[in-house]
């Protein structure tokens, strides 16, 4: 899938939440590891959902991560890795606009940088900074779940409110799992406005 080149690039794994993004994002860490390459992880300090230094699947599957302030922690990436050729971010959709610079700057650098992340916010429109990180990668893969109404592929995300959809002003970032939401198609997915 990727060429072997000594210079650096980025991939995307994107899609819907349930998609497999992180799954994916773990089974090419694996792949590398396999390789004998260094990891470097980083999670946003916000996402603690499978314990704060660790990116995990909902399927129970984990690695081993560097929590980071997703709002002015990012520069703290280059202190903290030591030469690893591959460099991941999960939960991308968490960070600030400067973790496109910092990708930017790594595989500049002749590193292997992956990024995870939804794409879409639960109203359905782009949720920085992916839409930028897709505009610049070399590499682009998206995922898609199964609707949890009709079972159709589900590319959008349904916030969920005690079990209703979620009201279209409440705030973008809600770090929730199956509890708040689910994975729906472009026909079942909805939001309240009254």
């Amino acid at each position: 899938m990727h060429a072997i080149t000594n210079s650096g690039w980025i991939e995307v794994i994107t899609g819907s939440m349930f998609s497999g993004k992180t799954e994916e994002l773990l089974r090419r860490l694996r792949r590398a590891e396999i390789a004998g390459q260094e990891v470097a992880v980083f999670t946003p300090a916000v996402d603690d959902r499978y314990g704060e230094a660790t990116i995990g699947s909902h399927d129970g599957r984990s690695w081993d991560a560097t929590p980071i302030d997703p709002e002015t922690g990012l520069e703290a990436v280059f202190s903290a890795c030591n030469g690893e050729k591959v460099i991941a971010f999960d939960e991308a959709n968490f960070f600030s606009h400067s973790l496109v610079d910092v990708c930017e700057r790594l595989a500049a650098d002749g590193r292997r940088v992956i990024v995870s992340g939804t794409d879409q916010t639960f109203r359905g429109e782009p949720f920085e900074p992916l839409p930028q990180l897709i505009a610049v990668a070399e590499y682009v893969e998206k995922f898609r779940a199964i609707c949890a109404v009709c079972g159709e592929p589900a590319t959008r995300n349904q916030r969920l409110v005690d079990g209703e959809p979620a009201h279209v002003d409440d705030p973008t970032i809600l770090v929730g799992a199956a509890e708040s939401y689910e994975a729906r198609c472009r026909h079942c997915h909805t939001f309240r406005d009254d």
